[in-house]
């Protein structure tokens, strides 16, 4: 597998106020729809169709708690078989196979690692992950689904991240429940700076 073909994304579902969570780490508000008439729909086989294409999953400690809650409370593992990496220097229970954890450099793991194994990438949180990931320019999207309600407070989906990070809106979906899907490239990216020089064969 080509490094060059692998791509890193950053995806975290959001309030309208740019939450990813209430201040205690509760997502009970995810939960908000509404109805909108011309949005899209998809059936729960476009959704697998669309998780298969995800090769793997990185994310902080307490996004990993988190799932950990929601299986415990019978909601099930939302990962699957896929491969989850969890970085953390803590001892967190290991409930599957597919998990594992990782407490060394991040940008050595992502580049000499991650890439050459994985060609989708997906950064699932938390805030403090994705900021890093974005401070190191590891990422290549963002992607964030904006649900139809405002939290007044809570977890932020970026810290302070030390410099403005310019964005290409790549693609937006509006759905039927209300919440706005929207993925921006990040200009300078790796990914973003192959496409730029890529030859023009038209």
């Amino acid at each position: 597998m080509s490094v060059a073909d692998s791509r890193v994304t950053i995806h975290m579902a959001a309030s309208l106020d740019g939450f990813i969570a209430r201040r205690d780490g509760r997502v009970d508000w995810l939960d908000t729809s509404d109805h909108y008439a011309d949005g899209e729909t998809m059936a729960a086989a476009d959704v697998s169709a669309f998780l298969a294409t995800i090769d793997c999953y990185v994310m902080g400690s307490r996004t990993y708690e988190t799932a950990l809650r929601f299986a415990q409370s019978g909601a099930g593992w939302a990962y699957g078989d896929t491969p989850v990496y969890v970085l953390t220097t803590r001892e967190l229970p290991r409930i599957r196979p597919s998990v594992e954890f990782y407490a060394g450099e991040l940008s050595t793991f992502v580049n000499a690692t991650l890439r050459h194994q994985h060609t989708t990438i997906w950064c699932v949180g938390g805030a403090m992950v994705a900021g890093e990931f974005l401070r190191l320019g590891l990422a290549d999207d963002v992607r964030c689904s904006i649900l139809p309600v405002l939290i007044g407070d809570g977890i932020p989906f970026f810290g302070a991240l030390g410099a403005d990070i310019a964005l290409h809106l790549a693609e937006v979906h509006a759905y039927a429940t209300g919440m706005l899907d929207v993925r921006y490239e990040i200009r300078g990216s790796a990914a973003a700076l192959r496409n730029d020089e890529a030859p023009d064969t038209a």
